[in-house]
């Protein structure tokens, strides 16, 4: 049987990496909504240059989504 110090970092990790995943998850659903609105606009005549600043933040989702994705793939575990 495992110290209970051991389960302790086993139960916190575990949790941590829900937490984590969670928010992987919200991030990405975030995005995906704001490029659907970017879409609908301009299929709606809007144009992408008065959408950049839009699209800008739906870019930078993705960017701040692929590093946390890559840290935690980095550090299992931890």
């Amino acid at each position: 049987m495992a110290p209970q110090v051991i389960d302790d970092l086993v139960a916190e990790a575990t949790a941590v990496e829900g937490v984590i995943d969670s928010a992987v998850l919200v991030i990405n659903g975030i995005q995906a909504r704001i490029d659907a609105a970017v879409a609908a606009a301009i299929a709606n005549g809007a144009t992408a240059a008065q959408l950049a600043p839009v699209a800008q933040v739906s870019t930078d989702l993705k960017a701040k989504s692929d590093a946390l994705a890559t840290a935690v793939a980095a550090n299992p575990g931890t």
